[in-house]
């Protein structure tokens, strides 16, 4: 029932569309587990990865399709203008998607008011900013309390570590989309319910203040997973053409250059994404 909801002819008519559709995965996968999985003892342990396990499957359908009705353009056009105005409509479709899941995820994570649902998201989120103490800083962000950021680093040397994380999720992306077509949501669909987890801390899991908090990591957040998209596309991409048509051909090399192409653009994107997080993101928040 779900699949004819996600049509992917309708995304191009409409793709934000897909805002809504994001809005309904996520709120159905945290509700779903919340409802059947947290009063169990062992599974409510894990249920920040069935949280992005339940969207994962309720999304594969829609990037399956996209990816291979996107590898099928690639066939027919080369250049960099054509590259990006064939996959425009598609990449714009991803990314109302994700802003759905992320609206929704932070909604009910705050609603619900249960920090287990997304455990394993605050862990990686204290991993990444509080990596001398994590186990004390997942205890306090789990009770809701804020704590205070210690410790300075240089911009360069913040922009630096950020580009490299970035192009590493990057890297990553592109090889799970490769091996698994459109397994890509999955860190996608992970990165949104870590981006939710950071929205609840840094609002002190206030309700009214979800706007803002989404503003706050949205600013640099939309290029850096416009990126991750992208990327998610060309190892998609690539992979179809490379079962479909072998290494030989002039099909698969056309193919093949696009998705170089679309590496090329998302690596970009990644750069200028850190260059706003660390240079103008702090200048509002």
């Amino acid at each position: 029932m779900l699949e004819s909801l996600i049509n992917p002819k309708r995304a191009e008519k409409g793709p934000w569309k897909m805002f809504f559709i994001g809005i309904l995965y996520a709120s159905l996968s945290l509700l779903l587990v919340k409802l059947f999985f947290g009063g169990d003892p062992v599974l409510s342990k894990f249920s920040g990865l069935m949280v992005v396990t339940f969207c994962v499957m309720f999304s594969l359908p829609f990037m399956y399709h996209i990816i291979k009705k996107e590898e099928k353009e690639d066939e027919k056009i080369v250049g960099l203008r054509s590259v990006i105005k064939i996959h425009k409509e598609a990449v714009l479709a991803l990314m109302w998607l994700f802003f759905g899941f992320i609206v929704a995820f932070s909604f009910w994570y705050l609603v619900l008011g249960d920090a287990s649902l997304l455990n394993a998201q605050i862990e990686t989120y204290c991993s990444i900013n509080s990596p001398g103490n994590v186990a004390g800083c997942v205890s306090q962000y789990s009770q809701g309390n804020l704590i205070s950021p210690t410790g300075a680093v240089t911009k360069v040397a913040r922009l630096a570590s950020i580009v490299e994380n970035n192009v590493y999720v990057l890297v990553f992306t592109l090889i799970f989309s490769l091996i698994f077509g459109a397994g890509a949501i999955f860190v996608l669909a992970w990165n949104a319910t870590v981006i939710a987890a950071a929205i609840g801390i840094f609002t002190n899991y206030q309700i009214s203040q979800i706007p803002l908090g989404i503003a706050r990591y949205m600013i640099h957040g939309f290029p850096e997973i416009a990126a991750y998209f992208i990327a998610a596309l060309a190892g998609g991409i690539l992979g179809a053409g490379l079962m479909k048509h072998g290494i030989k051909g002039n099909k698969f090399y056309k193919v093949f250059e696009n998705v170089v192409i679309l590496l090329f653009i998302a690596i970009v994107i990644l750069i200028i994404a850190g260059l706003i997080e660390v240079y103008i993101t702090p200048g509002f928040f």
